[in-house]
């Protein structure tokens, strides 16, 4: 609970700090200077005690500097005019015997972050670059980076630039680092540091001094280095061997992008990289880190892309934990998608089954639909698990499983026959938007094998009234015209109740457009609306490619070891095991009979207008058929000038704008 002060705090401290007796004694001194930290900690406005503080620093005990620069740091923005009373105090810190006191100067000095104390922070940050003391150069170096970032706009003179390339030779494996990243900074607009030859190697051979996030950051820097030989290549490769197994994830992960990087034109060692890291990879997805399985269980995503059966025998190790979190368990159900074969097919479906009845529901609905997905290659199974699913009459599971067998079907017919024989009872149980537009889809491409299908789309059009959705609306009409075609005799009622709902009474337009589509293109003829809207079936005994070609590595090279696989991997899933229903395939005939399917004769029998009512429909029809039936091809040098190109454009507006007032015409007709 935060603690809840006020003006009264403010003054008992200010009282004290005032106090000689306090001042005289350094252990109730810094007590009380802590008190004061304490109190600004826990939310309370104790800026009014900055003068107090300023003097405060003026010590040589080093806590107690320490907590007064923790303070002059939070506040300095708010008193800029007190602040150039801490600078002589700082300055003068800056030539303190103590290296530790030299560096906390220099720390504090830019952590000010006071564009007005520019001008007196330069010069002890140049000679804290030449101190003796490596704590020193390590804060010096990263002062100016700082000095950078709070004017940008503002160039660093090129001497001290040149000083930090210099101090990338710094004895200290620090201090180099700390230049790599400075002039990483300072150097942004220009590409960042210049890497060449000399830099490279000195960096590699002072790589195993660095400590791990030391390593990682030159491991990021030199990608953008070329080798300018096969044999240089070779060497960095030998070299970066030991660092590809290390036990640390960053460096693991930089040293296979840098791998990847220079490696691009040699496959082969790519390859042979990807399987020297799984080791690695895999004792990070047992990290205790959440973060750290997370990250790791991404990145074998990617590396499956190049190398589907690389850890194939392991997929074990991507079987969930009960205390994992959704997230987690989620992407490691994708891996396991990626690792079925014929051997692990039956312990993988076993485990991923009893993910089905997790109390989360998102975990569920993933473990379902990676059954899914494994049911393109093993339908019989899944299906079989899926039916079972079915049986515990649950809303969120029942409506999954309808959508998973939605999309078996889109991508293998053969399996529609056990579908159709499931689905018998699902709409009781459907509750969400979802799972219902799925078993309307269902019911209305294979309505003819389902008995009670009539009987469930006129229990929803019956409610259609006080269906809030519109996207089940527009489903449910898509549904009941497709089952129209094949028992026409059962739907007709129901379909002319639903169109005339739709295009009198409802309110939004895209239903009734659609509405209005189906209503027209049923008066151009039975076998005209088939072909639009169930067009050509796949062979049902055709079957499916088994798994996916591997991608080259260069493909996601560039997004390896950054937060792209972490956003990646979900968004492919959903895009893999949703959407494929929604592209209807229409029948490959010539366009130039579209202008056959809505002839004027059609249009004259849905509406008998005015004259100019049909001269409105009869030149629409002749646009129409005009611009269909002459296929479009691009020209890579088209032979028009820009003149003339301006001059055909006016025209097609000015006809696009006579053809749609005589349109708004022909509507108030």
């Amino acid at each position: 609970m935060p603690y809840l002060g006020g003006e009264e705090t403010v003054r008992e401290l200010r009282r004290a700090l005032s106090n000689p007796n306090v001042q005289s004694d350094p252990l109730r001194y810094r007590n009380t200077i802590l008190k004061v930290i304490r109190t600004m900690s826990q939310g309370v406005d104790v800026s009014g005690l900055f003068s107090e503080m300023v003097k405060a620093c003026a010590t040589v005990d080093v806590v107690q500097k320490k907590l007064v620069y923790v303070f002059l740091c939070s506040y300095a923005t708010l008193n800029p005019e007190l602040s150039l009373l801490v600078i002589n105090t700082l300055r003068k810190d800056c030539q303190d015997p103590n290296p530790m006191v030299r560096s906390l100067a220099l720390r504090n000095m830019t952590n000010l972050r006071l564009p007005s104390l520019v001008e007196y922070v330069e010069q002890p940050l140049t000679a804290g670059l030449r101190d003796r003391a490596a704590c020193v150069r390590r804060v010096a170096v990263l002062g100016w980076a700082k000095l950078h970032n709070l004017h940008p706009s503002s160039e660093i003179d090129a001497a001290v630039v040149n000083e930090l390339y210099s101090l990338l030779r710094d004895p200290d494996p620090v201090v180099m680092v700390n230049c790599l990243r400075a002039l990483e900074e300072i150097l942004k607009e220009e590409g960042g540091i210049a890497i060449n030859k000399p830099i490279t190697h000195h960096l590699l051979n002072r790589l195993k001094e660095c400590d791990i996030w030391g390593q990682s950051e030159v491991l990021r820097v030199l990608q953008r280095y070329r080798p300018q030989s096969e044999d240089e290549l070779f060497d960095i490769l030998s070299l970066l061997d030991s660092f590809l197994v290390s036990p640390h994830p960053p460096v693991m992960a930089a040293t296979l992008s840098l791998f990847l990087s220079i490696s691009s034109n040699l496959p082969v060692i790519s390859l042979a990289a990807l399987e020297r890291v799984s080791g690695p990879l895999l004792a990070a997805c047992g990290s205790g880190s959440r973060e750290m399985r997370f990250a790791a269980v991404c990145h074998i995503q990617l590396l499956l892309r190049s190398v589907p059966g690389l850890l194939g025998p392991h997929y074990k190790r991507f079987f969930c934990g009960y205390a994992e979190p959704a997230y987690i368990k989620e992407r490691k159900m994708q891996v396991l998608v990626e690792l079925v074969n014929d051997e692990n097919v039956a312990m993988i479906l076993d485990e991923l089954k009893g993910y089905c009845t997790d109390v989360n529901t998102d975990t569920a609905q993933a473990a379902i639909s990676a059954i899914g997905r494994i049911g393109r290659s093993y339908s019989d199974r899944c299906l079989q698990i899926l039916t079972g699913l079915l049986g515990l009459k649950q809303d969120h599971i029942t409506s999954a499983v309808v959508q998973t067998m939605r999309d078996l079907v889109w991508v293998c017919p053969q399996c529609s026959d056990t579908v159709c024989l499931a689905l018998d009872g699902c709409e009781e149980t459907l509750q969400d938007i979802q799972g219902r537009q799925a078993l309307l889809w269902l019911l209305g491409v294979y309505g003819e094998r389902i008995s009670t299908a009539p009987y469930t789309l006129e229990v929803l059009i019956d409610r259609v009234r006080s269906e809030a959705s519109l996207g089940i609306k527009m489903e449910l009409l898509t549904a009941t015209m497709r089952l129209f075609l094949c028992r026409p005799a059962e739907t007709q009622d129901m379909l002319g109740r639903l169109l005339h709902y739709c295009i009198e009474e409802e309110t939004d337009m895209c239903v009734r457009d659609q509405a209005l589509l189906y209503y027209r293109l049923l008066h151009c003829g039975i076998e005209k609306t088939r072909e639009v809207l169930q067009g050509r079936r796949s062979d049902p005994s055709l079957g499916v490619l088994i798994g996916r070609p591997a991608k080259p590595v260069s493909q996601w090279a560039r997004c390896f070891n950054t937060l792209e696989p972490l956003s990646q991997g979900a968004v492919e899933a959903e895009s893999d095991s949703r959407g494929s229903p929604e592209h209807v395939t229409y029948n490959s005939k010539p366009n130039a009979d579209l202008s056959d399917t809505l002839s004027c004769s059609h249009i004259e029998e849905v509406h008998s207008g005015s004259d100019s009512a049909m001269r409105c429909s009869d030149s629409s029809t002749n646009v129409l058929a005009s611009s269909i039936a002459a296929p479009l091809s691009l020209s890579l040098s088209p032979a028009v000038s820009p003149e003339d190109f301006e001059h055909l454009w006016l025209q097609r507006q000015a006809l696009h704008t006579e053809r749609g007032n005589e349109m708004e015409g022909y509507i108030e007709n």
